[in-house]
């Protein structure tokens, strides 16, 4: 090819390019430098926290073989969040094979753990690098798709990509797999995050994993949120859950609340037996009490998990 023809071309895709930019501007695509998206999903993880309050969720899991028309397992969770890192649950029902059962009470208890120290586990510049890939379109929103790097191996971390929502800043969906695999019986484990709004909070409403186990091969666990209960009546129902498995005539919720802490001015709230109901206005009238919750529950998760060694129920997963 002469010189005059390589000019020709290279005119050409300058051309190209002013046009491509252009047309960018005109629909209001322009992509935001690196550094600009990162400052962007900071701003809007916080303000989304500062709008967290107490939930209930009702969770249907369902696990899969390697016929995935088939279910193996279905199992009904409660999981209750008390801002700002306190979670429990509670299993409801379970159907088919024990195995499902085993898998979601090790995701569970996983999710508690994380919900303690969520700040490790952000996907945030301490714990990942980002790299940007592409801007495209998910659940009908315009997203930047960055490529999340773990800083560090962790079971808690994932490899893969995040989809970030160009106007709000908040995650539509995530994909990856864990930097460092939790358990010697996975060969493999692929993790693919939704997310939603619910009650004017942006979380997680749907999971599916897909691991390859030794021995018994392919599984695929899914995860969707079918109920949520929200406000002072969900924390008013934790705390009756907990008062109701104390033994009769004991108020100790925690090491630092108990009968002689409560006669000295801590709300009555935590003090009521189990025969005695309480209003949402008690509720909202006391800001202790939702230390007094946290601190119950966060007792009440540890004995369920030890309970759950004991009875055999954790498993390989």
């Amino acid at each position: 090819m002469g010189w005059h023809m390589w000019q020709r071309t290279i005119g050409l895709l300058f051309l190209n390019l002013g046009v491509a930019t252009c047309a960018s501007a005109q629909t209001g695509s322009i992509i935001p430098p690196i550094d600009g998206i990162i400052a962007g999903m900071a701003q809007a993880r916080a303000e989304n926290q500062a709008h967290f309050r107490a939930y209930i969720v009702t969770r249907d899991y369902k696990l899969f073989g390697k016929e995935t028309a088939t279910t193996k397992s279905q199992v009904i969770a409660d999981i209750s969040f008390v801002p700002p890192a306190t979670k429990t649950y509670t299993i409801q029902t379970t159907n088919g094979s024990g195995f499902g059962e085993t898998v979601v009470r090790r995701m569970l208890m996983s999710e508690v753990e994380i919900a303690r120290d969520y700040t490790a586990t952000d996907f945030s510049p301490d714990n990942y690098n980002f790299r940007f890939i592409l801007e495209e379109n998910a659940g009908g929103r315009r997203c930047y798709v960055l490529e999340l790097l773990p800083k560090r191996k962790d079971k808690n971390l994932l490899q893969g990509k995040i989809w970030v929502d160009a106007g709000t800043y908040l995650p539509q969906r995530i994909e990856g797999a864990p930097i460092k695999i939790p358990s010697w019986w996975l060969r493999s484990l692929r993790f693919e995050l939704s997310y939603g709004e619910v009650g004017g909070m942006w979380l997680q409403t749907a999971l599916e994993a897909t691991a390859t186990v030794r021995i018994l091969g392919p599984h695929t666990m899914v995860s969707r949120d079918v109920k949520y209960q929200l406000g002072d009546q969900v924390v008013a129902a934790q705390l009756k859950q907990v008062l109701e498995q104390m033994p009769d005539g004991s108020y100790s919720v925690g090491p630092w609340i108990s009968r002689p802490h409560i006669n000295h001015g801590l709300p009555n709230l935590c003090a009521r037996g189990k025969d005695q109901h309480y209003s949402d206005s008690d509720l909202s009238s006391h800001l202790t009490f939702s230390n007094c919750a946290s601190t119950a529950m966060s007792q009440d998760a540890e004995i369920r998990t030890r309970q759950g060694f004991q009875h055999g129920r954790a498993g390989a997963l």
